[in-house]
């Protein structure tokens, strides 16, 4: 799936930098009343990181799952202005473990952490994203 071809993540305009990680450009579009970027746009950017990092780290499922977020946390660390790029983490360990669980049971939930930075490196936001992957074969 390509995560471009989702009809909400086209409305809100969500791009890919020179290394495939998402982002949001700086546009005044997405700024709240304070003239900073909204904290629903950020959290769809790194919504979808989280969604993206999962098909980066499992290709070969592609097409065989169900991925579903069943819940998330994030924390606004400081305000953004500028474009910014989001990159998912997957611990070595969450992977293994998925990987168990999956083969047993065909489902697995796994976690995916994901830093938010704005142009000049700051860290504007972190996520965690808990999902639910159901095998649809």
């Amino acid at each position: 799936m390509n995560i471009f071809e989702i009809p909400f993540f086209k409305k809100v305009g969500l791009q890919q930098d020179a290394d495939g990680n998402l982002m949001l450009d700086g546009d005044v579009s997405y700024h709240n009343h304070l003239g900073t970027i909204h904290a629903s746009a950020l959290f769809t950017l790194v919504e979808a990181a989280s969604g993206a990092g999962l098909m980066q780290q499992f290709p070969e499922l592609l097409g065989k799952v169900a991925p579903v977020v069943r819940d998330s946390h994030i924390k606004f660390k400081k305000p953004a202005k500028t474009a910014v790029t989001a990159y998912p983490s997957i611990s070595d360990e969450a992977v293994e473990k998925f990987k168990r669980q999956f083969e047993r049971k065909n489902r697995a939930p796994i976690t995916v952490d994901v830093v938010a930075k704005d142009t000049n490196g700051t860290v504007v936001c972190i996520g965690s994203f808990h999902w639910f992957i159901q095998g649809i074969e």
